[in-house]
């Protein structure tokens, strides 16, 4: 069953936006690579030095897997006050709401 895995961060604002996305890109193109991988969506708050993404995970084992190792990655970025969850999709209410629930 697909999977949510929802991970949030601080940083120093001044690493996000424009500067993140440049320093990013490789990162970006390689998670594409991750096992039972099928979608981000980045997130972050210049405002209050935040950031993360909203990814979309084939089943639990891949989300977790992809957790445990980019935590570890994150933290040698300098990214403190981490946080992740995994939750299950409710395919039926995402459907309604035009959610993709599928590759």
């Amino acid at each position: 069953m697909a999977v949510i895995l929802q991970i949030d961060f601080s940083m120093p604002a001044d690493s996000l936006g424009d500067n993140l996305t440049e320093a990013a890109r490789g990162l970006a193109e390689s998670i594409n690579q991750e096992a039972g991988f099928i979608s981000k969506i980045w997130t972050e708050n210049t405002e209050t030095g935040e950031a993360g993404g909203i990814y979309h995970f084939a089943d639990k084992a891949s989300a977790e897997a992809y957790q445990a190792m980019h935590t570890q990655r994150v933290e040698a970025m300098g990214a403190t006050h981490i946080r992740s969850r995994i939750f299950a999709i409710n395919e039926t209410l995402t459907a309604i709401n035009h959610g993709q629930t599928g590759h």
